[in-house]
């Protein structure tokens, strides 16, 4: 698989997460607000989660920043998820 392949499968996954977490925060933010005693989250523990890479230096941002603004153009990501991304990103 090449380098364009696998930087497909890595925005599709990281799209789906990202409308995944949102729902999520959504639906625990309505429980809150309910009132409703949330679903008590299950521990992970620290071997099964995924090592972090170290902080992205500026041209990785800058590939991260084109990578979004590509995903946006081809209508995986709306404006508004776009600016709140391009926003996150450029804050640290």
């Amino acid at each position: 698989m090449g380098l364009l392949g696998t930087a497909a499968k890595v925005a599709v996954a990281s799209s789906v997460h990202g409308r995944v977490q949102r729902r999520q925060q959504t639906r625990w933010a309505t429980q809150d607000a309910a009132g409703m005693p949330a679903a008590a989250p299950q521990a992970v523990p620290q071997a099964a989660l995924p090592a972090t890479p170290p902080a992205a230096s500026g041209g990785g941002m800058l590939e991260q920043l084109k990578q979004l603004g590509e995903l946006r153009d081809a209508g995986v990501l709306t404006d508004a998820e776009f600016e709140a991304q391009k926003a996150r990103l450029l804050a640290g």
